[in-house]
């Protein structure tokens, strides 16, 4: 067996979107990785095609979302027919202040987007090679890598192990963790086609058949991709492509099924007898046999190994929640191990993925369990809040060890923990353009936001105070003044709210200080003069 020469800071192991999104996020911050995937290549399917707006705005902290921008569909909203007749149109709308709405986007083109922002930092994956078992001590990792085509295996040394490799996972078996849940008994054909019919772009497409008991008994699923008029299309499995009595050696039946593909006269069938227009479907880019399962591990990380994705939570993919979710565990964890990495981390850092990440993931799983038996008016309420949830613009993390608590100012607004929103009519005496808070926090980690309203505090004063508190290293630090407050000459950068739009959106009522942290929750919310509440929140979260 090969021993590596010299020490990989983090294993990622899986090169699906979760895994490069965590491989990235390190390599991003100068974090040395490893990216190791079984698979020869990109599987050329678009399995998980739906991108959430919360995920846009990762992407966008990231500085990669235009590349996902000019290649994605917009997702408009949903078409839904029962029993041939059409319901009212759902329109995916969300406040004008959220700067992205749906997409969609075949996941195949999303991972090669990811491996080309990865690429830029010179780290690319390691195709071909699979996690086989792995040991953990108190300084690091042992994992053994086979190469899947010579069958030559490699023992590496790293510092922590990521699992991101999909519902049948090797490092989540190896650590020994509980994976409750079930599997759904319907199975399902999945194929990628194109259609001849004439409805609106950039809608999905449902349609139901209810029996005289009102219990639906036959359903076809379309989402719109790009191209023209292709769709990934999900349906009822005919009896003799079922694949009921076969398993995987663990016993998960969940994702796509090795067997017998559906042809496009199998998909066509089902469109006869289900689709709101008459239409020829064509062009089948692949198809296959999936089956859903609903599951979660009992926690997320165990020493120096932690679990993301499909290797910690797979449910149904109602609501394209799945993917971002994974993608977000990653996001998550990836600075945590960062700061780690770097030594600048007290330990309660990283036993927050698990205490923050874990209940989404078991909010994510119910749900769409729920959604899968009954649709999403199983759970009614304000449809607003229904769409900022399905959006994953509600995730949030009050409670969590690391985010502090409201300082004073009022309860308006977000809170510790809180997504922090985006806002625009931020405006410099050089930008001929107002700026968006995001444009602020691009391609950067944790953000200090001073909220200066004077004349309760003299922003030069408290500004010159603060700046001594800030961690070296730890964080950038802006300013974002009210209109008529003095800040010529600040020893921060200075944005004015003209359009009174941060005000509102933050429900800042006297000068505040908000943390921004670098997957873009707010870590701390501080009324000023802040005192030494600043230290202490970076104490908890940098160890300095």
């Amino acid at each position: 067996m090969a021993h590596t020469d010299g020490h990989t800071e983090v294993l990622v192991a899986g090169a699906g979107p979760v895994g490069l999104t965590a491989a990235a996020e390190l390599r991003r911050r100068g974090v040395g990785c490893r990216l190791v995937d079984r698979l020869p290549a990109r599987l050329p399917y678009a399995k998980a095609v739906g991108i959430q707006p919360r995920t846009l705005e990762l992407w966008d902290r990231a500085g990669l979302v235009r590349a996902v921008l000019e290649a994605a569909v917009p997702m408009r909203g949903q078409l839904t027919y029962v029993n041939g007749v059409e319901q009212p149109r759902l329109d995916l709308k969300l406040p004008p202040e959220v700067p992205y709405g749906f997409a969609a986007l075949p996941q195949n083109e999303t991972e090669r987007i990811l491996e080309e922002f990865l690429d830029r930092f010179g780290t690319g994956i390691e195709r071909s090679k699979e996690l086989v078992s792995f040991t953990q001590d108190a300084d690091g990792v042992t994992s053994r890598l086979v190469d899947v085509v010579t069958g030559a295996e490699e023992e590496v040394r790293s510092r922590f192990l990521v699992g991101c490799d999909g519902a049948h996972s090797a490092v989540r078996k190896g650590l020994g963790l509980d994976f409750a849940g079930g599997a759904f008994p319907e199975e399902y054909m999945l194929a990628d086609i194109e259609v001849d019919w004439d409805l609106p772009y950039g809608y999905g497409v449902r349609a139901m058949h209810r029996d005289d008991a009102g219990v639906v008994d036959d359903v076809l699923v379309c989402i719109p991709l790009p191209g023209v008029r292709r769709y990934r299309v999900s349906m009822s499995v005919p009896e003799e492509l079922s694949s009921a009595a076969e398993r995987t050696g663990d016993g998960i039946a969940h994702g796509l099924d090795g067997g017998q593909a559906p042809e496009l006269s199998h998909i066509q069938v089902v469109l006869d007898r289900m689709s709101p227009r008459p239409t020829v479907a064509s062009t089948m880019r692949w198809s296959s046999v999936f089956r859903i399962s609903h599951r979660i591990v009992d926690r997320y990380r165990r020493g120096r190994v932690f679990v993301a994705g499909d290797a910690a939570h797979i449910h149904p993919p109602t609501g394209a929640q799945g993917m971002n979710t994974g993608i977000q565990d990653a996001w998550n964890l990836a600075w945590k191990l960062a700061l780690a990495v770097g030594g600048a981390a007290p330990p309660l850092l990283l036993d927050s993925y698990d205490a923050e990440r874990r209940p989404i993931g078991e909010e994510v799983v119910g749900r769409t369990v729920r959604h899968a038996a009954e649709g999403v008016q199983a759970d009614p309420g304000d449809p607003a809040t229904v769409m900022m949830r399905e959006a994953q613009l509600l995730v949030g993390y009050r409670g969590s060890p690391i985010v502090g608590r409201a300082e004073g100012d009022g309860t308006d607004g977000p809170q510790p923990g809180d997504r922090a929103p985006d806002c625009g009519g931020l405006t410099t005496p050089i930008a001929a353009h107002p700026l968006r808070l995001y444009d602020l926090l691009r391609d950067r980690d944790h953000v200090c936001v001073l909220y200066l309203t004077g004349p309760d505090i003299d922003p030069m004063t408290e500004l010159a105070t603060l700046a001594g508190d800030f961690p070296a290293g730890g964080a950038d630090v802006c300013a974002v003044v009210a209109d008529g407050v003095p800040a010529d000459g600040a020893p921060v950068p200075v944005y004015r709210d003209d359009r009174g739009e941060f005000a509102r959106l933050y429900g800042a009522r006297g000068s505040t200080l908000f943390v921004v942290r670098p997957d873009g929750y707010l870590g701390a919310r501080i009324a000023l003069p802040a005192g030494k509440a600043l230290v202490t929140h970076f104490e908890g979260v940098l160890g300095t």
